[in-house]
């Protein structure tokens, strides 16, 4: 498996998604998206951390669609 799918609650995740370039944006996402469907397949739920990244992220990219 590679590591870099995912990206666990215990991964590094930046302060700043404004300063990231859309692309690089993209990839995190779906790094998140991966450990989300994951984590609920594999728990049943998704770790708290997890949900907040990917909330976060949802954010972002709605603010970058209306900028």
């Amino acid at each position: 498996m590679n590591d870099n799918l995912h990206l666990t609650p215990a991964g590094p995740f930046p302060a700043d998604l404004t300063a990231i370039p859309d692309e690089e944006l993209q990839v995190l996402d779906s790094q998140v998206q991966r450990q989300l469907d994951r984590e609920i397949v594999h728990d049943g739920e998704a770790d708290p951390e997890t949900e907040f990244r990917h909330y976060e992220l949802d954010e972002e990219f709605d603010e970058r669609g209306t900028r």
